[in-house]
């Protein structure tokens, strides 16, 4: 239930937009008459410095002056450009998650309270925070070692950005269930579930305690790899609201010049970068969301060093599956094989057409051969993918539209290192090598085994199912003879809430009005 405090924060939320040109710069084609009224009269309040800029960077712009919070939203609806569109998620991605640093009193205060010690016994130096993003900061620090002195990585939450967030995302839940309400074609991509997903992600960025999990759950799947690690995690030193882990001494991916000039071979950490990554995903189901080039660092060794693992994926078997037939299927131009995994996987609804589908596949697949491998994108073909599955009802997938998402990241930095850099030639190792174990004889020996095991489990289960199934059939028949009843509680907690929604429509009515009139004294 939405409080008074949610439309207020909604109303601030479209002045900062109309401020900065974000409506005025929506094109006005396809727009209803009173819309395209509303966007002249936004014009006319946008600033005029706003008027003037660029059209694409406005959202971004809005978005940082909203404060840390929003970028964060902003940064995860930037993964989503099956929410928010192409053009809009492309303006997100220009977000830059640099802000303003807190004071280090602040950050000891936060160590001490989640750790139960002084920063003093914890660490013999903690300096002055380097860098400042939305919902962290990280401080270099020293601790001793045996007695040897050790440089170390401090992330330290920011205070009170749970509070705000808390507050920022039910104005979030409100743009969500009115979308869902007033344009029923988007429900498909069922907002409230994505807004939910956005909700539960940042809530587990919040907890370090998670990020180190994460870092020490990659660090053993890639333990026999080589070319890719991440930081070490000091557990002493982590909890709710710190992570301490390895400084890494290195040149960021994004400083191509620093890379040249170290003399490392930037085709052989594209190929590098893109076998991890598909290594990953496929072999692992779990893979770095966010690895952009200020995530990536090469270290003295010539190792790709993966940090701040606040955003993670997981696929499941069903995925993997998915995603290794689907670039086989294009690899060997069986569209009909693609479009029928689609089907399988229930991720297209049964009442369409395969061989309409295949058809559609066939227009992403065929321009792309006869192409010098280099100039295909394996991120763009999934875009396409994607975009055609949106005439076909395709129910939005958070897990795949992630995947979707860090491979364009991840291909985009393989080609920073190198323009002509042939991302199928190098995939071909691990995904060829992961549909051979899983895709052909070795899958149907893994697929029985895998049903043995699920037979076991339900053969154990099969006394409970017994004795709920007569409790259920008891229950119907008692239904059947007497009816449906509701108990007292029940029934007192419906008026309840009936009530409520109620006052809380009038008092939502009440404060919109109040901001109205606010926004027109502002303007006087």
């Amino acid at each position: 239930m939405s409080t008074p405090g949610a439309y207020f924060r909604l109303v601030r939320i479209g002045w900062v937009l109309t401020r900065e040109g974000v409506f005025a710069a929506i094109p006005s084609e396809h727009l209803p008459p009173s819309a395209r009224f509303a966007k002249k009269v936004a014009g006319l309040l946008a600033r005029r410095k706003a008027r003037l800029e660029e059209r694409s960077g406005r959202l971004a712009r809005a978005v940082e002056r909203l404060g840390p919070s929003y970028v964060k939203i902003g940064q995860f609806l930037a993964t989503r450009p099956d929410v928010v569109g192409a053009e809009l998620a492309a303006d997100l991605s220009q977000l830059q998650d640099r802000m303003a640093t807190f004071p280090q009193s602040a950050a000891k205060a936060a160590i001490e309270g989640s750790l139960g010690r002084s920063v003093e016994t914890l660490f013999a130096e903690f300096h002055q925070p380097m860098a400042a993003a939305s919902i962290a900061q990280v401080h270099p620090a020293v601790v001793l070692r045996e007695g040897r002195p050790e440089k170390v990585a401090v992330k330290v939450i920011r205070p009170g950005i749970r509070q705000r967030f808390a507050a920022d995302i039910e104005a979030m839940y409100l743009v969500s269930r009115m979308q869902e309400r007033f344009l029923p074609y988007t429900r498909r991509l069922k907002p409230v579930e994505v807004t939910r997903t956005l909700e539960q992600t940042t809530k587990v960025e919040m907890d370090l305690r998670l990020e180190a999990a994460a870092l020490s759950e990659l660090a053993e799947n890639t333990k026999d790899d080589s070319g890719f690690r991440v930081p070490k995690v000091d557990w002493e030193r982590t909890g709710r609201d710190v992570v301490t882990m390895e400084w890494i001494d290195g040149i960021k991916m994004s400083d191509i010049e620093g890379l040249k000039a170290a003399g490392y071979d930037l085709n052989r950490l594209a190929e590098a970068l893109i076998q991890s990554f598909l290594r990953h995903t496929l072999r692992d189901g779990f893979f770095h969301a966010d690895m952009h080039q200020g995530n990536l660092f090469v270290d003295a060794a010539g190792h790709i060093v993966a940090v701040d693992m606040g955003i993670v994926g997981r696929l499941g078997k069903k995925e993997r599956r998915f995603l290794a037939e689907i670039l086989y299927g294009f690899i060997m131009r069986d569209y009909q094989r693609v479009a029928d995994v689609h089907f399988e996987a229930g991720y297209v609804p049964s009442h369409h057409d395969a061989a309409s589908f295949a058809q559609a596949i066939r227009a992403i697949g065929e321009p792309i051969h006869g192409q010098p491998a280099e100039t295909i994108s394996m991120a763009k073909l999934l875009t396409l993918l994607f975009e055609v599955t949106e005439l076909f009802d395709m129910q939005t997938r958070p897990e795949l539209v992630m995947l979707q998402k860090t491979m364009v990241v991840v291909e985009g930095v393989a080609r920073t290192l190198n323009p002509r850099f042939n991302m199928w030639r190098a995939s071909e190792p691990v995904v060829g090598s992961w549909i051979r174990d899983n895709l052909g004889p070795k899958r149907i020996v893994t697929d029985l085994r895998d049903g043995l095991h699920a037979a076991l489990r339900v053969a154990e289960a099969v006394p409970e199912i017994a004795a709920r199934t007569e409790r259920f059939s008891k229950d119907i028949m008692a239904m059947s003879e007497k009816g449906l009843r509701f108990d007292a509680a029940t029934a007192e907690a419906i008026g309840k809430a009936e009530a409520r929604h109620a006052r809380s429509g009038r008092i939502a009515l009440w404060v919109i009005a109040a901001a109205l009139v606010y926004i027109a004294w502002r303007l006087v």
